[in-house]
């Protein structure tokens, strides 16, 4: 049954890594003429129109201790400022770069994992986790020396996300996801909102509002839907594996990253990104194994 369970989490994990860079593209192509703010008010408000009807009509539990109220309040902020951090990176980066750089954040969850949660963290996946860390510097350095600073925008999504995910581990059991998210398009979307509305007059790439065309409002919505729907399936894998698993799991949106990014974009990694790549993936996959036989049942002793 927990073998079952593992898989399971496992699997959630996939679809997650499948669907997320899909929002991550509308996001680009949109980066250019929607300001960030207004991206986040309308990713956070579709997050809620979406999620408050199946609560209600799944009769969901959705009433908050006080506890529980600060933690989602906390992973609310920390979901926004990851992800307008990587909104921003997507303006000057590739897809699978940008990708690429924020996947030092499995590093970071299995060392906030063992020193926080008292999770157990092997020599043989620390050692992984430091050549996929690498791997990582290797993408950083071409994208660093092309557009500056943007390229370090990845790291800060990185720290964001890793603590996002952990604090999304302790409530995942008590709080049904569906609930948990609803909860965070609900708190984010008035703040966003009244930002909005006192700096609808600017005209820049953070403040302002633009009206947008057809082609733009249905990348927003779909930023909104697909968002939605993998953070949905993220809160659920949380829910029957452990952070430790998931998180190489997590190396497989690269590749679907770069898949994107050549379809829509014609960008591939070349160079060093595309080692730094390669080496990132091959560490995942290695610990991805090394999971999947530690959790293999041990045969009885004779």
């Amino acid at each position: 049954m927990t073998q079952d369970r593992t898989l399971l989490g496992i699997m959630l994990m996939v679809a997650f890594c499948a669907i997320i860079p899909i929002g991550d593209a509308m996001a680009k192509i949109l980066g250019g003429t929607v300001p960030l703010i207004q991206l986040l008010a309308v990713r956070l408000a579709f997050q809620a129109a979406i999620l408050l009807p199946i609560v209600i009509l799944a009769k969901i539990p959705f009433r908050l201790s006080a506890r529980h109220m600060r933690i989602v309040i906390l992973r609310t902020a920390i979901f926004v400022g990851a992800m307008a951090a990587m909104f921003t990176a997507l303006r000057f980066l590739p897809l699978a770069d940008a990708v690429a750089i924020a996947f030092v954040m499995p590093f970071i969850m299995l060392l906030l994992g063992a020193t926080m949660l008292g999770e157990e963290v092997g020599p043989r996946r620390i050692a992984a986790c430091t050549v996929g860390f690498v791997g990582t510097l290797l993408v950083i350095q071409p994208s660093f020396v092309e557009v500056g600073l943007p390229a370090l925008l990845p790291l800060l999504v990185a720290v964001l996300f890793a603590f996002y995910m952990l604090i999304s581990r302790q409530i995942a059991q008590d709080c049904d996801p569906i609930a948990l998210q609803a909860w965070s398009g609900l708190l984010a979307t008035p703040p966003l909102l009244l930002l909005l509305a006192f700096t609808w007059w600017k005209n820049g790439p953070v403040f302002g509002a633009v009206m947008p065309n057809m082609t733009e409002a249905v990348l927003m919505a779909g930023i909104g839907v697909f968002g939605t729907g993998a953070h949905l399936l993220m809160t659920w894998s949380l829910r029957f594996a452990p952070s430790a698993t998931l998180a190489p799991v997590q190396y497989l949106e690269i590749p679907f990253a770069t898949l994107y990014g050549w379809l829509i974009f014609r960008d591939l990694p070349d160079g060093l990104a595309a080692i730094g790549i390669a080496i990132i993936i091959a560490a995942g996959l290695y610990i991805l194994v090394r999971e999947q036989r530690l959790a293999r049942p041990r045969p009885p002793e004779a």
